[in-house]
C-alpha cells in the first residue's frame, strides 16, 4: 500500500531539485535557462494540480472541512503562480536581477508552504484517506503523466 504523505513529500523534493537546476542554468546564463524555468514551472503547477483537482477535494469531501487548511494552501498556490508568471517575464527578458529576487521570494514561500503541508496537512490527509491511497495516487499521477 502506498502512502500519500510520502508520495507528496517526494514530489516536493523533486520540485526542489528542478528549482536548483533552474537557478543554476539562469545564473550561468545558459542557453537552457528558459527551458529549465519551464520545466520547473511545469513540475510545480503539476504538483498544484494533483492537490487541487484530486487530493484536496477528496479530503474536503471526507472531512467536511472546506474552508480550512486546503483553502489556505490554494491561496498560497495562487501567490506562487503569480511569482512564476513574473519570473517567466524576467527569464524571457534575461533580467537576472529581477529573476533572482523573485526566485528568492518563491523559495521562501515554497519552504513555508511545504512545511505546513508535510507537517500538518498531509498527515491529516493520510489519516482520513490512507485506505484509498493507491487509488488516490494513481488518479494524481494520471493528471500529469
Amino acid at each position: 500500500m502506498s502512502d500519500i504523505k510520502e508520495f507528496m513529500t517526494q514530489d516536493h523534493r523533486d520540485c526542489d531539485e528542478i528549482f536548483i537546476e533552474m537557478e543554476n542554468a539562469v545564473a550561468s546564463k545558459s542557453d537552457e535557462a528558459l527551458t529549465r524555468f519551464e520545466t520547473f514551472q511545469d513540475a510545480l503547477t503539476n504538483h498544484f494540480k494533483m492537490e487541487e483537482m484530486v487530493l484536496f477535494p477528496m479530503f474536503e469531501q471526507k472531512t467536511g472541512m472546506r474552508e480550512g487548511p486546503t483553502q489556505v494552501m490554494v491561496m498560497e498556490h495562487e501567490q506562487m503562480r503569480e511569482l512564476l508568471s513574473k519570473m517567466q517575464d524576467a527569464a524571457e527578458s534575461k533580467d537576472n536581477d529581477k529573476f533572482f529576487s523573485l526566485s528568492e521570494t518563491l523559495m521562501i514561500l515554497m519552504q513555508q508552504h511545504n512545511m505546513k503541508e508535510e507537517q500538518m496537512l498531509y498527515t491529516m490527509i493520510q489519516q482520513h484517506l490512507g485506505d484509498d491511497a493507491d487509488h488516490i495516487i494513481s488518479r494524481m499521477r494520471s493528471l500529469v503523466h
